[in-house]
């Protein structure tokens, strides 16, 4: 694996599988509002406002990815949000606050998985494509 996190596109590649994750989710939310709330137990109103979430989430991560240089300070920002996701996402199944079913836990739980995955690789592509520091050694 050290071969393509070593890749100067590492980064915007993981923001391209972001990108694409949180569309693919967002629009099943949206498409299968209703459906989705009675298989999964969730709140349509939930569904839906996270779906729509998700597809505008899914453009500014699409945009990050396509820079020529991924911006840095945004993609923190985003590693930030998807642990918070992702703590959102255990403490909504934690508080039993919702009737879940349990393909609404498997739901919610990849949803989890799927982001600590696409945050610990943003941080991964962080941490190795820090930019120089600029120092110049004087001769």
């Amino acid at each position: 694996m050290s071969a393509f996190t070593s890749s100067p596109r590492f980064l915007s590649r993981v923001m391209w599988a972001d990108a694409v994750s949180c569309a693919g989710t967002g629009a099943l939310q949206l498409a299968f509002t209703a459906a989705m709330a009675r298989i999964t137990g969730l709140p349509a109103d939930l569904l839906l406002g996270t779906g729509v979430f998700l597809l505008v989430y899914a453009a500014a991560a699409a945009w990050m990815a396509a820079r020529p240089v991924p911006p840095r300070t945004l993609i923190g920002l985003v590693v930030v949000g998807n642990f918070g996701w992702a703590a959102g996402c255990v403490a909504l199944l934690a508080s039993e606050a919702v009737a879940v079913t349990m393909p609404g836990a498997a739901w919610v739980a990849v949803q989890a998985l799927t982001v600590v995955v696409l945050a610990e690789l943003q941080w991964l592509g962080l941490r190795r494509a820090r930019p120089a520091t600029g120092v110049a050694v004087a001769n």
